[in-house]
């Protein structure tokens, strides 16, 4: 139960194709049987974007997650690393003003992490993102704010900085020091 507020508005009862808010899911969520480009364009479709609107923008979704020579492969050709690149494209796509990534990195080799993690930190620059990861170490590199959740209550939330340095609850410093988790 709740509600969704977005800059004062309250979102909850928006259709989730109308919210300005975009999702990379943990297992991908592609369709497999369109390709590269495609999937990209398969949001922007369902709002109504056509011709070389549609082009120009599904373009720059692959050209940001550096998958521009890879538009006519399908999903299934591509590596973990870039399927989850296709995903952030496809999402960046709508332009949303918030992202929401579900464990961006969790089926990742540490190299196709570590350009997702780039890839994070270049969209801040034009998107807010929240990650949700069981990652200390991600969430270290990667977050300007952390918010700590146990058993689905808020525990704590400050600057990462603040939150890995000195934690104001036990909760919070048993997770990040392993002593549970």
């Amino acid at each position: 139960s709740g509600k969704i507020i977005l800059d004062n508005v309250d979102i909850t009862r928006t259709p989730a194709n109308k919210r300005p808010v975009g999702l990379v899911f943990q297992s991908y969520a592609l369709f497999p049987h369109l390709n590269v480009y495609e999937n990209v364009a398969f949001g922007l479709k369902l709002m109504g974007v056509r011709g070389k609107e549609l082009d120009d923008k599904v373009q720059e979704g692959l050209r940001t997650v550096g998958l521009s020579k890879f538009a006519t492969r399908k999903p299934a050709e591509l590596s973990g690393g870039q399927q989850q690149r296709l995903c952030i494209a496809r999402t960046i796509a709508v332009s949303p003003e918030v992202v929401l990534m579900d464990e961006p990195c969790s089926a990742l080799d540490p190299i196709a992490t570590a350009k997702i993690e780039e890839l994070i930190d270049e969209l801040t620059e034009s998107y807010t993102i929240a990650i949700v990861t069981h990652s200390m170490q991600q969430a270290a590199r990667v977050s300007q704010r952390t918010a700590y959740f146990h058993m689905g209550k808020l525990v704590e939330v400050d600057d990462t900085n603040t939150v890995f340095t000195n934690p104001q609850h036990e909760l919070t410093e048993n997770y990040i020091t392993g002593r549970f988790g």
